[in-house]
């Protein structure tokens, strides 16, 4: 017999955590206490709660596993609400396990007592709260499996403060692989006799071909059909830059030039797409016919028209429908629909790099992605800089790019860049933020310097929420409420000991990027943009 925080953090190794990021709070130092034994979990102690979900959601998203984030009751749960929806939205798996008031006061009004259950329950895949000591073991292995199964998302589980040092079996659940399933023989052939049918198919690619690893079966699937491809925010790098098909990315509000191309087909394939990204009205106006490939059955909707649905392991999906060989449909929208993409992207050939190009984020960003090796990982902060990035930047594979695109977040790259750093200690690590993104959670830099971690911090300074203050002088002649004042970086930085330098210019940023992109420390460059 254990303590049952004892047990539910041999039930956590047992999962293969080795993290857990949060606070500690009077509700949960048994479990701390419990916590502190462990040889296998090490405690990441945050400086905000919300900062402790976004570490969980991208650990999970680059780990493959569920990142575990910890918090104690009232205002330390409800701190977590942002980061859990994200990772929901965002299909990241992650485990929230949440202190709470015992249960002999949770009937009257009481302290710092809400029903978290009740507030997780729209955000979240399953939310619980533990009735018995007894359950943890159950409780803790349904929650990782939920987690994890497709579509992977949040899972909370409430731990009131009276059953921590009750006395329980210690009996963690073995952890069985998630079920593998691929449609029948019958339904591939459908699929196949679909594509025969039409002469202008073009694929959509989602998040789902980055969660099941497929980006090499696509790539074959593309190669056999020559057909137009193009990624959702979430999907980048599934492609080559230079591959023929890759007419780059999609799903902007304002200036989508891939519509027109999707315009011109007659069956949209589309695999592993998310709607969070964008429903399917904004793209799919003319009601193409849908051939749908994903880990779940497709959603009802009008302007999702599904004649064909392949549901399952998508891996397995494309590698059986790949074997039984598809035709040859090579066709190009029409008007060089690619090289105009290009010019308005302002995606560039990295020979044309020089210093006389204004100093503009799409040309950091084409510097950034000529100077990094082959395993960086960029987070991108939510903000203009994020429509840029999913434009401009190019990484050389999947998930080495990380865009918030279901809750779209502000605030999640500096914590996001912790959770990645951890979860690949060996990749190089760049956080891109805007201003007001980077202030939300700066004080997680403590956090990042405390546990020895390095990574880049490009901070955007243009003292308003650009994104914001466009959408208004489009829409009224002139904005309101979006500017406000910085404080100066370079101090902020030395504050908490970390290496800093500011870039006027274009000449200034390659200088410092340079100088600093091997340096085994946390630098932050300070990009003054007018």
């Amino acid at each position: 017999m254990l303590k049952t925080t004892d047990v539910l953090v041999q039930c956590l190794e047992n999962e293969g955590v080795e993290y857990v990021f949060g606070i500690i709070g009077t509700e949960t130092l048994d479990l701390a206490d419990s916590l502190s034994r462990s040889k296998q979990i090490q405690w990441v102690n945050v400086r905000h709660e919300q900062g402790a979900a976004f570490m969980a959601d991208v650990y999970g998203r680059l780990s493959k596993k569920a990142g575990v984030c910890l918090s104690t009751l009232g205002p330390g749960a409800t701190n977590l609400l942002t980061g859990i929806a994200s990772a929901h939205l965002d299909h990241s798996p992650v485990v929230a396990l949440i202190g709470q008031a015992g249960v002999e006061r949770q009937h009257p009004e009481s302290h710092q007592f809400v029903d978290m259950v009740r507030v997780l329950e729209p955000i979240t895949k399953w939310s619980t709260q533990i009735k018995t000591a007894q359950s943890v073991p159950t409780t803790i292995r349904k929650a990782f499996r939920i987690a994890q199964l497709e579509k992977p998302g949040s899972v909370a589980i409430i731990l009131p403060e009276n059953f921590s040092t009750q006395m329980i079996p210690n009996t963690p659940l073995p952890v069985t692989p998630l079920p593998n399933m691929i449609p029948s023989d019958e339904a591939i052939q459908t699929a196949k006799m679909l594509i025969e049918q039409h002469k202008k198919p073009f694929i959509v690619m989602g998040n789902g071909i980055c969660r099941h690893d497929a980006s090499r079966e696509i790539q074959t699937i593309i190669d056999a059909l020559k057909v137009p491809t193009v990624h959702s925010f979430m999907a980048k790098g599934v492609l080559a830059k230079e591959h023929p098909q890759n007419y780059f990315t999609f799903g902007f509000n304002e200036n989508d030039m891939v519509l027109s191309g999707i315009d011109e087909a007659d069956l949209l394939i589309v695999i592993g797409f998310d709607f969070v990204e964008k429903l399917p009205k904004e793209w799919n106006k003319k009601k193409f016919p849908i051939l749908h490939i994903d880990s779940l059955p497709a959603e009802v909707h009008e302007y999702y028209p599904v004649k064909a649905e392949l549901v399952g392991d998508i891996k397995k999906i494309l590698n059986c429908l790949s074997h039984l060989g598809l035709p040859n449909k090579s066709w190009a929208p029409a008007g060089n629909l690619k090289e105009q993409l290009k010019s308005a992207y302002n995606i560039i050939d990295h020979q044309n790099l020089t210093d006389v190009l204004p100093f503009t984020i799409e040309n950091i960003l084409n510097h950034v992605e000529n100077m990094i090796p082959d395993h960086t990982i960029v987070i991108s902060d939510v903000g203009a800089h994020k429509v840029s990035i999913a434009r401009t930047y190019h990484p050389k594979k999947p998930n080495q790019v990380i865009i918030s695109n279901g809750l779209a977040s502000m605030g999640i790259s500096l914590p996001g860049a912790i959770g990645a750093k951890l979860a690949v200690p060996d990749s190089l690590v760049i956080c891109i933020t805007g201003d007001g993104g980077a202030l939300m959670n700066f004080a997680e830099i403590e956090t990042a310097k405390r546990l020895g971690l390095s990574f880049m911090i490009i901070i955007i300074n243009d003292s308003m929420l650009k994104l914001e203050v466009q959408q208004m002088d489009k829409k009224f002649g002139k904005s309101y409420g979006a500017n406000f004042q910085n404080p100066d970086f370079l101090q902020l930085a030395a504050s908490f000991g970390i290496k800093s330098m500011r870039a006027n210019n274009l000449v200034e940023f390659k200088k410092h990027f340079n100088e600093t992109i091997t340096l085994d420390e946390m630098v932050l460059i300070d990009v003054v943009l007018s």
